[in-house]
Order: structure tokens, then sequence, then C-alpha cells
């Protein structure tokens, strides 16, 4: 067995040099301080403690950098993954009760089983059937819904709910109970971040940094908004006037957890459990592969999946929560030179010192000012003109997209996902079930065969090539049989049909099927069947069959020979 592919930390680790460590540790210190509020706050998204958070941002980032292959992804907590653990345990258990917390320590240790064992056995691929205007749509959607569950945080008010109608009707029937000095809190540093995304890199880039420099500062921003509202909670006293602090912390490292065992519970987070593994494996890839080919470097898809899994496994038992790659942390961690992933471990190390000493403090951090970072957070997510652009390129697409935002808003995280999902995977069978095919001609002068339909060309009539667009499987076979018997039946003349399949890179079993069938039918016709352009792993496997045997007539390396030898013209000169 090869260690280097399964564990990356060997293919980086022997050339570690002085300027690589300098370089990420730098880029740690700086991902440290905005991953402090990150992972409180995404805790307090999942209805956790605040220092469920912390832990799921130590061990996590120290197995990440012996299994993961990205230099600069940087995982923890995030805001997809922490509404969909939301969703998952808020009806099996009360937010903030041992059993709730224990659902979390399950959700994040059957996600790294999930995915540890897809990485094992490279199953990577099965992301794919997340197709990118469902995954748009979804976040889009869990986007809103996080901002909207946010903001009983900033009127510091009682609400519930999972999805955005219970959510707002749940608002406006509080609101009469608003806390004003939460309120003054909340927006205050709400009003702070989203000035500072706007127009603080402008503003240092005038005072004389440099951009890099700007841009780094402006990201973690955040954290001049906790340090100002905790000083000024604890220097008021604002928890004696209504404002919700995050509260006492346990100060320490975690220690091990381990998950319930309770078959029943399996059993009821499995399908979450799944959801939220590919969800967040797709949003680790994509983020991973964008950074890499920056640096012209690639990261390996089935081994992030060990990564990834022996993360949240990591997490679940060092008593954290779900946990996956973050696009923010991870663009701060590559603007801030990361070389390797021991970035990433020098910011658990980073985190594990806060969770010893700075807790006493971030006891006083109020939630209305991460209830702000989230907002502002979420709101990079939320993609509406993407509606647009999908609409006008595809209608279907539009269609499983806008049905993924609708029963994610409307109802769960859970049902916007696997309705986008059935439907993307429903749309694709449906659109392969009536592939495009066209009848071709010779190009006049050349040997370049076109759609008789578009084009001028030369036409034989007891000839004719009909090209063949798509894949031939169980799903279209029938319909092949059928446009082929109707191109029959209006060309009384028709002597030879010719299949040009340069676009077929599969014929199943059902398809060959079919195929034996045209040219059973064909026969009884009086014409023959001839193929052209069949792909070499298509001809292997029919050269395995008995069909080439029985076919009527001969199968052509381009259709410009099968024309010359069908109709008897001369090559050109």
């Amino acid at each position: 067995m090869n260690l280097k592919r399964y564990l990356p930390i060997l293919q980086w680790a022997p050339r570690y040099n002085r300027d690589q460590v300098t370089s990420d540790l730098i880029a740690a210190v700086i991902v440290t301080v905005m991953l402090i509020p990150q992972s409180l706050a995404y805790a307090l998204l999942a209805g956790l403690p605040a220092h469920v958070g912390l832990y799921a941002s130590i061990l996590p980032l120290v197995i990440y950098a012996v299994f993961g292959t990205s230099r600069t992804l940087s995982v923890g907590p995030v805001a997809v993954a922490s509404l969909m653990t939301a969703a998952a345990l808020a009806p099996l258990a009360e937010a903030g009760t041992p059993e709730y917390l224990a659902g979390a320590v399950l959700l994040a240790v059957m996600s790294g089983l999930m995915l540890t064992v897809m990485g094992v056995m490279k199953l990577g691929f099965m992301a794919n059937f997340l197709s990118h205007p469902v995954i748009s749509g979804f976040i889009t959607a869990s986007g809103i819904v996080i901002a909207a569950s946010q903001l009983k945080h900033l009127f510091g008010i009682q609400s519930s709910g999972h999805n955005l109608i219970d959510i707002v009707g749940s608002l406006f029937g509080a609101l009469g109970d608003t806390n004003m000095p939460t309120l003054l809190v909340g927006t205050g540093a709400l009003l702070f971040l989203i000035w500072s995304r706007r127009y603080l890199k402008p503003v240092l880039k005038r005072l004389g940094l440099a951009p890099r420099a700007a841009d780094i500062i402006t990201k973690t921003a955040p954290i001049l908004a906790v340090v100002v509202t905790t000083l000024v909670a604890w220097a008021l006293r604002l928890d004696e006037q209504g404002v919700r602090l995050v509260g006492d912390i346990p100060s320490g490292l975690p220690v091990f957890t381990m998950p319930s065992l309770d078959p029943s519970l399996w059993s009821q987070l499995a399908v979450s459990a799944l959801l939220i593994s590919v969800v967040g494996f797709v949003e680790s890839v994509s983020v991973g592969q964008t950074l890499a080919a920056k640096r012209r470097q690639r990261i390996d898809p089935d081994q992030e999946l060990i990564g990834l899994g022996t993360a949240n496994l990591g997490s679940g038992f060092s008593g954290g929560m779900p946990v996956t790659g973050g696009f923010s942390r991870s663009v701060v961690n590559f603007d801030a030179g990361a070389e390797t992933p021991a970035a990433g471990a020098y910011t658990a190390v980073g985190i594990a010192l806060a969770t010893l000493f700075l807790t006493p403090a971030i006891a006083w951090l109020p939630q209305a000012t991460l209830a702000a970072t989230i907002i502002v957070a979420v709101a990079t997510l939320i993609d509406l003109p993407a509606l647009v652009r999908t609409f006008r390129y595809s209608r279907t697409d539009f269609g499983a997209m806008l049905a993924t935002i609708v029963l994610t808003l409307a109802h769960s995280v859970e049902a916007g996902i696997i309705a986008g999902v059935a439907l993307s995977i429903g749309l694709f069978l449906f659109r392969t079930s009536r592939p495009h095919s066209a009848v071709v001609g010779l190009v006049p002068g050349t040997e370049h065969f076109r759609n008789v339909l578009r084009h001028d060309v030369e036409l034989c009539p007891k000839v004719t090539f009909l090209r063949v667009d798509e894949s031939l499987y169980f799903a279209n076979a029938r319909f092949l049989e059928e446009t082929v018997m109707d191109l029959v039946s209006r060309e009384p003349e028709l002597t030879d049909l010719v299949l040009v399949c340069p676009a077929v890179n599969l014929i199943d079993a059902s398809a060959l099927e079919s195929l034996e069938a045209i040219n059973e039918r064909l026969h009884d016709a009086g014409a023959r069947l001839h193929l052209s352009e069949v792909k070499g792993p298509v001809m292997d496997r029919l050269k395995g069959t008995e069909f080439l045997e029985h076919l009527g007539g001969g199968v052509y390396l381009s259709t410009y020979e099968a024309w010359q030898a069908l109709t008897n013209r001369p090559a050109i000169a």
C-alpha cells in the first residue's frame, strides 16, 4: 500500500523548511483571530453551547493536516453545515440539552464514518449528483434562512423555526419584546461589519497599507467588533439590562467523548448525516480546487473525502460538531500566505490557547455580535442573480434550482436538497431519454457531414446517415428504435442506414438489444444497418458480443469512408 496516497503529510513534510514555517505561522495567527468568533457563532447557530464550536476547531484541523491534500483549506464549523445540524436535531431534542449535544456529536461521527468509507472506496464521483444549480439554490436559500434565524439575537427576543415561514411568523409575534440595548449592540456591530466589508480596505490603502495587508485586515474586522462589544458589555454590565451574553464557557481542552450507540438514534440521523457529508464535501472540494488552481496545485477528491471524514471523526470524539472546509477562512488562509496544511495545525494550537486562557473574556461577548457576524458572513452566500442566469440558459436547470430554493425556504433544508437532487437526476434522465439526432449530409467539396436542416448538403436517396448525439442506454434505447423506424417509413428508396456515432460513449445491454432489433427490422425491410465513427472502448465492448457477426452492413472508421463505399461517389481530388 502506498502510504503517501493515504497520508499526504508524507509528501510535503520531508521538504518542510524554515520559510514555509514562517509563512504558515503568520497565516495561522490571522486565521485564528478570524476563526474564534466564527466558531462561537456557528455553534450557537447550530443550537449548541459556544464552546462546542471551539472544540470543533482544534483536533479536526490537526487531523486534516495529516490526511488532507489541500495546502490552504481551513477546516472547521461553517454556516450551512451548522444550519443542517440544527435542522436535523430539532425534532429529536431541545436545543441546549445533553441529548441535543449528544446528537451533534453523533452527527459528526456518522458524517466522518460516511466520508471516510466513501474515500476508501473512491466514491468522490457521487458528489457529481449535486448539480451546480441545485447547490447554488440550496446555499442561497440556506443563507436567507440563516440570516433570518439570527434576527432574534439582534432584537433580543425569543423566536423559533427552521424554515423562513416559521421564523418570520415567530419574529413578528415577538417584536413587541425587543430589548433596546441588545438592538443597539447588534445593529452597531452589523453596520460596522457592513461598512468594513465595503469601505475599510480602500481606507487602509489610502493610509499606505499594501493591498494584501489591507485585504487581510478587512477580512479579520469581525474580531474588532467582538473585542469592542465585549468590553462594552463588561464595562456597562449589559447582562443586567437584558442583553444575552455567550456566558460561562468551560476552560480547558476538549476531552474524549464517546458517541451514543443507540441504534434508533443512528437510524434517525442517517439521512441528515449523509446530506451534511455530501454538501460539506462539495463545498470543500470547490473551495480547495479553486485555491489550488491559483498556485498550479491539485487536490485529490477521493483523499479529500478521507481528510474531511477523519476530521469529522476527530470533531465528534472530542465533543465537537460536523465540520467542513470554510470558504472565507480558506481564502484568508490563502491570502495570508499559508504554504502547507501545517498552517491549520498551528491554527488549532491558537484555538486551544483560546480555550485555555480567553474563556473568561469570551463569556462577556454579546450574542447579538455573533448574530451580526453570521448575517454578514452568509450574505456572500446569497446569489439571487444566479436564478436569472440559469433561467436564461436552461429552463430545466432553473426548475430544479427554484424547487430547491422554495422547499428549503418553505419546508426544510433536507427537503430542499433532496428535491433538488431528485429533480436533477429526473431531468437528466428525461433529457437523455429523448436524445438529439439528425440526418446529416456531405458538405460539398469537403469530408464533413452536417445537419440537413441547417446546411446545404449532398444527399443520396438510397443511403441515409443518422447522427446520434447521446450515449445509448436503457432510458433512450426504445426511443432510438422509434426514431429509426419512423425514418425508414418516410424513405421508400432507403437501402442503407448509417448510424453516425461520434458522441456515443456508451452502449449498455438495453441499447445493444435495441440495435439488434433495429438490425433485424431493417433486414426485414430490405435495408442494411451500418455504423461509423464508433469509439474504441465502445467497439471493444461490441466485439465481445455476437452483434457484429449479425450486422447487416459494415463498420466504418469515418462517415466519409461510409459515404464513398455506399454511394459509389469518387474521392475528393
